[in-house]
């Protein structure tokens, strides 16, 4: 996770459970300088977790759509409707508890109880574990159970009085995000840079060692473009994978035939038509290239709206919920 710097709260800069949570979850895998308008925008659709638990998962995920990590929104439409049925709708603020909450792991939940209440319990996200592993030369990569243990056991170690916790915590995440960077360190100005010894021992570049390297897989699919008399045809993805429960275009296998594929899935009659540029979008895991296709409709049966389809025009298209790759697609129609 690359952050940058940030007040008490990230982007909230307050001691509401509410929104350190929102923050710190959309902070996962992304800069804040990409968060703070769709942190804004968030907290102005759901103020509080009531508003944001009683909301449809449509209007959650469309308010996400475009930060990526899909999975991270299923997760706190979740949370929130879990803090309304079992905690009376009050935000919970101790770690243990939070750490309960769907989507919300050790790390997250101590900086949510340390920023809102000053529970004195430590944190160790990826700006933290490199911080750690550089000043104390702790060898290998840090997401490996061995070494990861190592880092929560400094951690702890390391934790100062209660009183002086809240300031601790944030100060330790932005020192990863601004000053022990990963490429680039700052070491001229680090408060720490006394006694650390990738410092002293000319291994800054060394540490944290990276993670093993293995071949990205690359997939590679077809979404077609039916869009009879100025609609375009979405499909709701399913709840779980890829984009999940987000609003896409069908989406068949390269070698598939689009006729074929019409007439099984809409009994309708249909060929391939013209092919659009490639898209490449990439995932934490692979790779994926999405290959647009116009589809030449010659005949289709009634139209009838279904849970898992539905037909809009592009510019209420563009404000549903939709992957960031198809999103740029239908823009660039």
């Amino acid at each position: 996770m690359q952050r940058r710097s940030r007040k008490r709260g990230g982007p909230a800069n307050t001691r509401d459970p509410y929104r350190i949570w929102l923050s710190e979850i959309m902070l996962q895998q992304t800069q804040v300088a990409t968060v703070i308008p769709y942190f804004e925008r968030f907290v102005a659709k759901f103020p509080d977790v009531r508003a944001l638990a009683s909301a449809p998962l449509d209007d959650a995920l469309a308010s996400w759509s475009g930060l990526g990590y899909y999975r991270r929104a299923h997760h706190l439409h979740a949370a929130a409707q879990r803090v309304v049925a079992d905690h009376g709708g009050e935000f919970p603020r101790d770690a243990a508890t939070l750490a309960t909450l769907p989507g919300i792991g050790r790390t997250t939940a101590a900086a949510i109880a340390a920023l809102s209440r000053d529970e004195r319990t430590a944190i160790l996200d990826g700006n933290v574990k490199r911080v750690l592993a550089r000043h104390r030369a702790i060898e290998g990569f840090p997401g490996a159970p061995n070494v990861a243990a190592k880092l929560w056991s400094l951690a702890d170690a390391l934790l100062p009085a209660r009183s002086e916790i809240a300031a601790y915590t944030q100060g330790l995440m932005d020192l990863g995000a601004t000053v022990c960077t990963r490429a680039n360190p700052r070491c001229n100005v680090c408060p720490v840079k006394r006694d650390c010894l990738a410092r002293r021992d000319n291994r800054i570049r060394e540490l944290p060692s990276p993670r093993p390297r293995k071949p990205l897989p690359r997939l590679a699919v077809r979404v077609l473009l039916f869009e009879p008399s100025g609609k375009i045809l979405l499909e709701k993805r399913p709840p779980v994978g890829i984009w999940g429960g987000l609003w896409s275009l069908p989406e068949i296998a390269l070698d598939d035939d689009v006729r074929a594929f019409a007439r099984g899935r809409f009994d309708a009659d249909a060929t391939a038509g013209i092919d659009l540029a490639p898209i490449e979008h990439g995932f934490t895991h692979f790779a994926l290239t999405l290959y647009p296709q116009r589809v030449n409709i010659a005949r289709w049966p009634p139209r009838v709206e279904t849970p898992q389809y539905v037909w809009l025009s592009r510019d209420d298209a563009l404000q549903a919920a939709l992957p960031a790759p198809i999103r740029k697609l239908l823009r660039s129609l």
